[in-house]
């Protein structure tokens, strides 16, 4: 029994010791003079790196209450001395993104499409009409998030931004059974706020940022099947299967990005402020996905065009955000309606894959492949 409580919590080669070192810790600065006080405030504003120090500018960074100008500049040049802000070969960028890793959405077709998955130090965003598959992808990714995955991922924790009020966690039963995993399990791991406003959203990010930096170590997945994997202690008495998590989260998910902004800012008069803010919350999901190496998934609405007829375009929606939002997200994903509970899914945008199409379904279990 002793044996096999060893082989079961021993640390999965590799791929934890890569997420470890992926980031270096803020504390880091106190070798080069900068006080635990200062460290503290930066803390509490969502800078908890040293890249993040470097991703903050020295206006920002000023803004935050008791740092003055000559603090700032001691705690940039501290930052740079740990890490060189200089240039990086393809091939050394190459090699860096080889930590980015993709989570499944449930459907190989749809995977496929998108190159293994949602991918890592990435924004995908998804947008369609009321009823495309939107909120049933963000909960079926609350699931899969969890599982293995290609290439050494073990999965990790999720954060659920909930902007709409669609957020169902017995929603998250139903797919967890379709992946024969822990009801109880799936929903610790997934760590959910309701958003009620734009400058809401835009605050629980700082706290997403100070969570990322927090979680750290071993916990708990359970999975059906005769089998128990608990915090520190393994109690059972016959093994069949066993997973390994590291308690990191490894994705964050808003549903969705763009409806409080519908409603906190109304009119052209007010669209320059929108763009704004929306510019600079979208700013900081990029750094927090490529500061943490984490993968970040947006559901957005339609809007009519009205110019659409004019132009006899086929169809006269478009997502809304502007071009602010399609800069910003790396990966853009279509979703229209098909036939009974299929739905289709297109790359509208993305630097690395193809403009192509994917059939997927909605069913019981969330997100699967379309039946032939």
């Amino acid at each position: 029994m002793k044996a096999m409580e060893d082989q079961v919590v021993q640390e999965e080669p590799g791929y934890q010791d890569d997420e470890e070192s992926f980031f270096q810790d803020i504390d880091l600065l106190q070798k080069h003079g900068i006080n635990v006080a200062d460290i503290k405030k930066l803390k509490a504003v969502g800078i908890c790196t040293i890249k993040g120090i470097q991703m903050t500018t020295r206006r920002a960074l000023c803004n935050v209450k008791g740092l003055s100008e000559a603090k700032v500049d001691k705690i940039k040049e501290a930052a740079n001395k740990l890490v060189e802000p200089g240039f990086l070969t393809a091939f050394e960028y190459s090699e860096k993104r080889k930590m980015v890793f993709h989570i499944s959405t449930g459907s190989q077709e749809f995977d496929k499409l998108l190159g293994g998955g949602i991918e890592s130090m990435a924004i995908t965003e998804a947008f369609g009409e009321f009823r495309t598959g939107k909120t049933q992808l963000s909960h079926t990714l609350c699931v899969t998030a969890q599982l293995p995955g290609p290439n050494g991922y073990t999965g990790g924790k999720i954060i659920f931004i909930d902007t709409e009020n669609t957020f169902r966690p017995d929603r998250l039963r139903d797919i967890a059974d379709r992946f024969n995993v822990d009801h109880e399990a799936v929903l610790d791991n997934v760590l959910y706020a309701r958003a009620y406003t734009s400058e809401h959203q835009m605050e629980l990010l700082d706290y997403v940022a100070a969570k990322f930096h927090e979680e750290a170590g071993i916990f708990k997945l359970l999975v059906q099947d005769f089998c128990m994997l608990t915090v520190l202690r393994i109690s059972v008495a016959v093994f069949f299967h066993y997973i390994y998590l590291p308690s990191m989260i490894t994705m964050q998910i808003i549903d969705s990005i763009m409806a409080l902004f519908r409603v906190d800012f109304s009119g052209r008069g007010e669209l320059a402020e929108r763009q704004q803010k929306l510019a600079q919350m979208l700013s900081r999901l990029q750094k927090i996905s490529e500061e943490y190496n984490v993968a970040v998934f947006v559901t957005n609405q339609m809007t009519a065009d009205p110019g659409a007829t004019m132009t006899f375009q086929a169809d006269p929606k478009k997502p809304i955000g502007g071009h602010i939002l399609a800069h910003a997200s790396t990966t853009r994903i279509s979703l229209r309606k098909g036939r009974g509970e299929l739905r289709i899914a297109k790359i509208y945008d993305s630097p690395e894959m193809p403009e192509n199409e994917a059939t997927f379904a909605i069913t019981a279990g969330g997100i699967g492949d379309a039946k032939e």
